[in-house]
């Protein structure tokens, strides 16, 4: 894991960052794919259509956050061609992360990268409730180990292992009388 992590630090997720004229942050799908070593386009846009589908179902506007863009790519000394790209907004990229193949290890860096920023965020004045954060972090921090602990390979027992476990701290939650993320309100 130390050489992951040597390889994917912090500054990896930084680096494909851009600012908009109002000082929104944002990175490109294409981009992104590279980050998180979707080797086709194809197989990261089912990622990107099943965010876009979380979004919609957390009811915020879809392009607010996924905004597409048509970039031109030269093929060859003359011809050119448009492609479909993405500026992702951080919840944008937040939900992408979060339906990437589980079985990547970039993956679970790049959502600990997530909640790391949300920690800063939250003690730099956010509206972010930090019961919320809490939650997050320890169900990023038990799938990991479990992941690591049971060796885990194959994508499917890895979407597994993220939804059992997201399945006992929500019930952990339920059982205690806590609120669940859904019921917190949003910044």
């Amino acid at each position: 894991m130390e050489s992951i992590t040597y390889k994917y630090s912090n500054k990896t997720f930084e680096d494909i960052k851009h600012i908009d004229e109002h000082g929104g942050e944002y990175r490109f799908a294409r981009d992104l794919q590279k980050v998180l070593e979707y080797k086709e386009w194809r197989n990261f846009k089912v990622v990107i259509d099943k965010a876009i589908v979380s979004c919609k179902n957390s009811e915020f506007d879809v392009f607010n956050h996924f905004v597409e863009v048509n970039k031109m790519i030269e093929l060859g000394k003359t011809a050119k061609r448009k492609i479909l790209d993405y500026k992702l907004f951080r919840y944008a990229c937040y939900l992408i992360v979060q339906n990437a193949d589980p079985s990547k290890e970039v993956v679970a860096l790049v959502q600990t990268y997530f909640a790391v920023q949300t920690y800063k965020r939250l003690y730099n004045g956010d509206n972010m409730d930090e019961d919320e954060l809490i939650a997050n972090l320890f169900r990023i921090n038990q799938t990991k180990q479990k992941l690591l602990r049971d060796k885990v390979q194959s994508e499917d027992n890895a979407k597994n292992t993220h939804y059992e476990v997201g399945k006992k701290v929500r019930k952990a939650i339920a059982d205690i009388g806590g609120m669940m993320p859904e019921e917190m309100l949003t910044p």
